[in-house]
């Protein structure tokens, strides 16, 4: 484990690193405040720290300050070390930001411990953090594709749209269905259907530009979001996605099936229009899509379906 030690005694800081060196640390010795200050604030940084309390530059109350004052960083265990050991120092440390408070001269046997307990404090908030992402991740993408779920890529719609009425910028949606899906279950069972979903969730995100945006609307049905898109951009990129899923079969152990989609494309330009009104425009351009044989690419304006280049 990396441990910052901020000593400004060169020969008890080359003691310490010793010391830190034969319990399996990895130590990173610095003189003075700023210093230390400069390693806490930088890439990487160490997540333990011995800080002397009087340092050039900065003492060890002023690191503690400023490193609680980024609390956007991983936290930081950090232990004053000092050779006034009164009470009122203590608090003073801790006030600071401090997690413990060690006195010179320093105690092998008693840092030793110290630094077990800031360990496993820090494993504990490690595993908080990661349930904290795994339930982050359940809230927000869904189980099956890894894709958006509904409730995340619709909020990514409404900020997007708020974004290009702002900017004045193109936004273009996508509607697709998968088609035919409820044969694909009934013939081949609903495990296969969902090896369907997840295989064709990722020739999505194949197509797709980093910045665009893939949410499973439900069922068979993904809403795609595409920042900066007009409409003959996004009718492109509709065209390029049919093209990405009904170009090889879905594969399985065992098996195969073809697959299609129908695409209902709109994109926002500065014309007026809102966000319901942009989604139902794709949804009844993806109905027609439907409608007219499936495995095709259809836009919707004032209620006109605009045929596009027939499939393959």
């Amino acid at each position: 484990m990396r441990l910052l030690v901020a000593e400004d005694h060169v020969h008890l800081g080359q003691m310490l690193k010793d010391m830190l060196h034969a319990w399996g640390y990895d130590p990173i010795v610095v003189n003075d405040g700023l210093a230390a200050l400069d390693i806490l604030q930088g890439a990487n940084a160490p997540r333990l720290a011995l800080l002397d309390w009087i340092m050039p530059g900065l003492d060890g109350i002023q690191v503690c300050r400023e490193v609680r004052k980024d609390i956007g960083r991983p936290y930081t265990y950090l232990v004053l070390v000092t050779g006034q050991g009164g009470k009122q120092e203590m608090l003073d440390g801790l006030e600071a930001g401090a997690d413990d408070y060690l006195v010179k001269p320093i105690d092998a046997h008693e840092l030793k411990a110290r630094l077990n307990t800031a360990k496993r404090i820090l494993t504990l908030q490690e595993q908080l953090l990661q349930i904290q992402q795994l339930l982050r991740e359940q809230a927000t993408r869904d189980g099956l594709t890894g894709v958006w779920n509904r409730v995340m890529i619709l909020d990514i719609l409404t900020r997007e749209m708020t974004r290009s009425q702002r900017e004045r910028h193109p936004l273009g949606v996508i509607m697709a269905d998968i088609d035919h899906f409820k044969l694909v279950n009934d013939t081949h069972g609903h495990l296969i259907g969902d090896e369907v979903l997840r295989q064709v969730a990722q020739r999505l995100l194949a197509v797709l530009r980093p910045y665009d945006t893939v949410g499973r609307y439900g069922g068979e049905e993904f809403l795609i979001v595409l920042p900066g898109c007009d409409l003959e951009t996004t009718m492109t990129l509709a065209e390029r996605l049919r093209r990405s899923v009904a170009a090889e079969p879905v594969t399985w152990e065992g098996g195969c099936v073809h697959v299609t989609l129908s695409l209902g494309v709109d994109a926002w330009d500065r014309e007026g229009g809102n966000l319901a009104a942009l989604l139902g425009s794709a949804d009844e351009a993806l109905y027609h899509a439907k409608h007219a044989g499936r495995n095709r690419v259809r836009r919707q304006r004032n209620c006109v379906s605009v045929p596009e280049e027939m499939p393959d």
